[in-house]
C-alpha cells in the first residue's frame, strides 16, 4: 500500500518530479522479479503508464559523474564511502538542482550541498 504522505505530496508536486535513471532501473528490477500476479500487473501499469509518461527520467551524465567522483573521494577520506547507486542518485539530484526525496535519509545525509526530504507521514 503506498504511503499516504508520499501520494499526497506527489500530487502536490505533479509536473515537478523526476527520477534518476538509477532509480528507474531499481524500480524495474524489483518489478521484473515479481511473480506473475495482479500485484505485478498493477505495479507495471503504474510504472509504464504513470511514472514513465509523467516523470522525466534524468540521466547520470558527465556533470553528475564529475560531482559524484569529487564527493566519493571526500566521503571516502572521512570513512563514509557511499554505495555507488546512492552516489549516482545524489549526483543526479544535485547537478539538476533538485531536492532528493527518500525514506532512507542516512544513505544521503553526508553528501555535501544536497537537499533531502522524506515525504512519508
Amino acid at each position: 500500500m503506498p504511503n499516504p504522505g508520499v501520494v499526497r505530496t506527489l500530487l502536490e508536486h505533479e509536473g515537478e518530479v523526476g527520477i534518476a535513471t538509477v532509480v528507474w532501473h531499481e524500480l524495474l528490477f524489483g518489478w521484473e522479479r515479481l511473480p506473475r500476479s495482479l500485484k505485478k500487473r498493477t505495479i507495471g501499469d503504474y510504472l509504464f503508464e504513470v511514472v514513465r509518461v509523467n516523470m522525466p527520467i534524468l540521466p547520470y551524465d558527465q556533470a553528475a559523474a564529475e560531482w559524484h567522483a569529487r564527493e566519493r573521494v571526500r566521503l571516502t577520506a572521512i570513512g563514509k564511502t557511499p554505495p555507488l547507486f546512492d552516489g549516482q542518485i545524489a549526483a543526479t539530484a544535485k547537478v539538476n538542482g533538485l531536492i532528493l526525496v527518500t525514506a532512507n535519509r542516512p544513505h544521503f545525509e553526508h553528501f555535501e550541498g544536497l537537499t533531502i526530504e522524506d515525504w512519508r507521514e
